[in-house]
């Protein structure tokens, strides 16, 4: 059976209450797309957090550990992902993607598309600049290509929303190439279903920024089990150790197994606590039926711009989570509409309008509204 949306009786009743802080706040958000809007208890989680601290002082590394295991198991589970130790706690995707290739051989070749993130674009030129890497980019219609070492694709275009057709051939002909893949899958994970075990990646960057509802600094690294083993990244620290308080300076320091022996030194725990209530919301609402609303929440508002004379994409099962509309002139659109009480944002030529279940139908009508009268007023040069 398919899932189905939430109507606004059950939002209402069940999941509005659980954001009430956030809701509280004036005015439409659309930007849900970039960063997400958190639960109320996520708030309690990091004062517990913090009570541990003021509480335990240096026991309090138990809770904060232990939130560190939840974060992995509720990441995993997510992404289909058997062994939560191969999820690696990051800050950002981008101190995954430094952490895959500090851990490659020699000066790999790197092959991605012209269509990533800014900061993994800006990751892979510097070490391209640096003469750390071979670097090809290209439309990712025209990947993979052979004769590289490492693949580094979104599975969603952050830009205009676009899914990356037929993913699973994709990987296969990589592989088959002797390429390794890394996914950005930051625009994917709890927005599709998502199991990267099935996909046979090799790699996988994300984080809870923005579905997820939990904030930044949430992010993680995905690392297939064998790699996980076999490869040693640089980007490691003390608490990549077997035995993380022993204080045996040896010559060369014994790494814990699997994903433990890429964590990093000293974390940053507030983060996991942060994600713990976004990740636990998305896994109980399921991420079938969240996306069977959002496509009902996007049709709706691009069938709501269109009766305003504005085209927007991405409205079927062919794009993320998120509307866009093509204009030169799109940062500013965001900007006029922000000064009517709607946040989205733009990205190139792109402006940006992403729904979620905590935007009731008549915020779709109000901000389609508003668009209309911007375009319309600029129409006529107003």
């Amino acid at each position: 059976m398919c899932a189905r949306k939430f109507t606004e009786e059950e939002l209402a009743r069940d999941i509005w209450p659980r954001f009430a802080r956030v809701r509280a706040r004036p005015g439409i958000y659309l930007a849900n797309h970039s960063l997400g809007r958190p639960p109320d208890r996520m708030a309690d989680d990091v004062a517990g957090a913090v009570d541990a601290w003021y509480r335990d002082m240096d026991a309090a590394w138990d809770h904060w550990l232990d939130a560190r295991e939840r974060f992995r198991a509720l990441v995993a589970r997510l992404v289909g992902v058997p062994d939560p130790s191969c999820i690696v706690p990051r800050a950002s995707a981008g101190q995954g993607l430094r952490a895959v290739l500090n851990a490659l051989p020699g000066r790999p070749r790197v092959l991605t598309s012209v269509g990533e993130f800014d900061s993994i674009a800006f990751i892979l030129t510097s070490y391209r600049d640096q003469g750390r890497i071979e670097l090809a980019m290209r439309p990712w219609l025209e990947l993979p290509g052979a004769g590289a070492d490492l693949l580094v694709l979104s599975s969603v275009m952050f830009e205009s929303g676009e899914i990356v057709a037929d993913l699973p051939r994709l990987i296969a002909t990589a592989h088959a190439q002797g390429t390794r893949v890394l996914l950005d899958v930051y625009h994917h994970a709890g927005v599709l279903p998502l199991d990267l075990a099935a996909l046979d990646a090799d790699f996988a960057v994300g984080g809870c920024y923005k579905y997820l509802r939990g904030g930044p600094g949430a992010g993680w690294l995905y690392v297939r089990p064998e790699f996980a083993e076999a490869l040693h990244t640089l980007d490691a620290g003390w608490f990549a150790k077997a035995n993380l308080f022993d204080w045996d300076r040896r010559a060369t320091p014994r790494r814990a197994p699997g994903g433990d022996g890429w964590l990093e030194a000293t974390p940053a725990v507030l983060a996991w606590f942060q994600a713990l209530a976004g990740l636990e919301f998305t896994l109980e609402a399921g991420v079938a039926r969240l996306r069977a609303h959002n496509l009902a929440q996007k049709a709706r508002l691009a069938d709501l711009l269109a009766q305003k004379g504005v085209t927007a994409a991405g409205a079927g099962e062919e794009a993320g989570a998120f509307l866009t509309v093509s204009d030169p002139a799109a940062a500013r659109l965001a900007t006029e509409m922000r000064a009517r009480g709607v946040v989205c944002d733009a990205r190139g030529q792109h402006l940006r309008l992403g729904p979620d279940l905590l935007n009731t139908d008549a915020e779709l009508i109000r901000a389609a509204a508003a668009l209309g009268e911007i375009r319309a007023q600029a129409a006529s040069g107003g």
